[in-house]
């Protein structure tokens, strides 16, 4: 069998290696808690989009972080834009991963919960408030699928939000970083 060397150079094709050993490490139940950085924040690398995806260009000449200085100009924004959407659609990969695997009365998706997220709002300015995140998965019946959630501008924090996570595995906490009480309605 042959084993290729070192690190994928194709982004995308490193992105799925590293779903697939986090599924099979959920699915041998060697861990239910894992952590996957997709981009450092600060990196210069420029992505090229796979074939057949929902990017006809082909990839982008921005990098994560410059693109994440747009300064405001609508051309960078959708540039930047277009490289956090091709991020997001990493996801999608894992969620069909964890979909696919039967546990118990359903799936390795019906019992997992999935933070996606980044760490900031507005990263041409630095603002780590209204930074969006996206949960996949059902935590074991302890979270209603199917919505998009909004909250009014600079009135919800990531520590909220991780509070009420902690919740859901039964870890009480007063506190998360930055935040001010529980997210409601999640």
């Amino acid at each position: 069998m042959h084993l290729p060397p070192g690190i994928p150079e194709d982004f995308d094709e490193h992105m799925r290696l590293h779903y697939d050993l986090l599924a099979l490490a959920f699915k041998a139940d060697i861990t239910r808690v894992a952590t996957i950085l997709g981009a450092r924040d600060l990196t210069s690398r420029v992505y090229r989009f796979p074939k057949g995806s929902l990017f006809p260009d082909g990839g982008t000449s921005v990098s994560f972080h410059g693109g994440s200085h747009h300064q405001e100009d609508p051309n960078n924004m959708r540039r930047y834009a277009l490289l956090n959407r091709y991020h997001v659609s990493t996801l999608g990969y894992l969620a069909e991963k964890l979909q696919s695997i039967p546990e118990g009365d359903g799936t390795l998706l019906d019992h997992s919960l999935v933070l996606y997220g980044s760490n900031m709002g507005n990263s041409n300015q630095h603002q780590h408030f209204d930074v969006p995140h996206i949960l996949v998965g059902g935590a074991g019946g302890e979270l209603q699928g199917n919505r998009h959630l909004h909250y009014d501008t600079k009135t919800v924090t990531t520590g909220n939000l991780l509070l009420r996570l902690l919740d859901v595995y039964g870890v009480h906490e007063d506190t998360q970083g930055d935040s001010t009480g529980r997210l409601e309605d999640l």
